[in-house]
């Protein structure tokens, strides 16, 4: 797509376009010249001074077609066609969450950014004044975009698993020692799937984009054995997501309550890792 022409866009669900300015036919005929990630939105950047931001939600994705490929009648939301070949926006499951908007100008651009460092680049100062910023659960500070940029659900569940810390164990009372391990935790976490990602991708479109692989240590894995411990993997539902965590290696061997399991069985609620269920 580098260097090539986008000569139109289709739109198979209008709710997934969330701008009216510039218009949608500010990029028809324009051409790629570079792309931006904004957090865990993608960025197109044209040759207009005017950028495509396309966010894929949880169940969005993207697939590489032949030019003109038609739109997928249940799945598909909309298509991207350039002179060598079409990029289809899909999204499983009933709710539409992913969205594009159409941007002005690098400063239509920054006014997008949640504010939220980028921990790669950060030092140990600078990422213990983002995380403990506000006083939150561990989780929640994670995946808040506001304190750090581009951290999902999947990849903090694998960051705190690598730094042996409980999901929620709160911001402000963590040791030096706990904030030097989850800012080594994150960038090793990081570069490390960055890298199987792009070995498992290598020179063709990424396809299979999911947040849960079975080579994650926690991550979608309830149940399954923890591959540093052996314990099973215990989990957290809340809303749409869940947190999934080893209790002998994150919390001491203790169940955390389950807003639905432990909220039904009440007294009969586990709350060590070795009562019987």
């Amino acid at each position: 797509m580098l260097g090539h022409r986008l000569e139109r866009v289709r739109i198979a669900n209008p709710f997934v376009l969330r701008t009216v300015t510039p218009p949608l036919d500010a990029i028809a005929g324009a051409t790629v010249t570079g792309f931006r990630r904004l957090g865990k939105r993608i960025g197109f950047a044209f040759d207009r001074d005017v950028f495509l931001v396309i966010h894929l939600m949880i169940a969005g994705r993207l697939h590489w077609a032949d030019r003109g490929a038609p739109i997928k009648k249940k799945l598909g939301l909309a298509a991207l066609d350039f002179d060598n070949g079409t990029l289809l926006l899909t999204e499983a499951g009933s709710t539409r969450r992913a969205s594009l908007h159409v941007i002005a100008g690098e400063a239509g651009l920054a006014a997008m950014d949640r504010g939220g460092i980028e921990v790669l680049d950060s030092s140990v100062d600078t990422f213990h004044a983002a995380l403990t910023r506000e006083n939150h659960t561990l989780k929640r500070a994670l995946t808040d975009p506001r304190l750090f940029s581009g951290i999902g659900n999947a990849y903090s569940d694998e960051i705190l698993h690598a730094a042996r810390l409980s999901p929620m164990k709160l911001t402000t009372k963590l040791t030096t020692e706990e904030v030097a391990r989850l800012h080594r935790a994150v960038i090793d976490t990081l570069n490390l799937w960055v890298a199987r990602l792009r070995a498992d991708a290598g020179d063709r479109f990424p396809e299979k984009v999911t947040a849960f692989r079975p080579d994650m240590a926690v991550h979608g894995r309830f149940n399954l054995p923890c591959p540093v411990c052996g314990a099973p993997v215990q989990r957290i539902v809340y809303a749409a997501n869940e947190c999934n965590y080893c209790a002998r290696c994150q919390t001491e061997g203790r169940r955390l309550a389950d807003r639905a399991l432990s909220r039904l069985l009440k007294e009969d609620w586990p709350r060590e890792l070795e009562q019987p269920e």
